[in-house]
């Protein structure tokens, strides 16, 4: 089976009312679109199938490329793996804050702040639900 490696950015925030939230986006594309991801992004490699950038590295590049936002990264998560039908993947997961931007949609439909009332009020990706639990606990 295909094994993608990817980052994803968990980028959290305290809002006007003191409350903790946490970014999220639609996918809108693919057999997924519609449903709520944390921003991710595969990992750059060269034409033999090494990996050209850190994990840090391709997180930071794939917020700028597809939320036009840059991000600081306080610390790695989890790592989440996970069958899809296509492809296994492997998904690191780090959380975030924001240092510039407005974390504008380039690719994905959707997005929404979101606290920990309000975290299952979407439908998310089977392996961005495996680390729910660790993002409500932040919250």
């Amino acid at each position: 089976m295909k094994q993608i490696h990817v980052v994803a950015a968990v980028i959290y925030r305290t809002n006007s009312n003191g409350k903790k939230e946490v970014f999220a986006t639609a996918r809108g594309y693919g057999d997924y679109k519609g449903w709520w991801e944390f921003p991710c992004g595969k990992i750059e490699h060269d034409e033999s199938g090494l990996e050209i950038e850190t994990e840090e590295e391709a997180l930071i590049r794939e917020i700028y490329e597809e939320l036009d936002s840059t991000i600081k990264i306080q610390e790695k998560i989890q790592t989440v793996e996970w069958d899809y039908p296509q492809f296994h993947l492997i998904m690191e997961c780090f959380a975030c804050t924001l240092v510039k931007g407005k974390l504008t949609l380039l690719e994905a439909e959707d997005a929404k702040w979101l606290n920990a009332d309000t975290l299952h009020n979407v439908k998310w990706l089977p392996a961005d639900e495996l680390i729910l639990d660790k993002v409500k606990n932040n919250l």
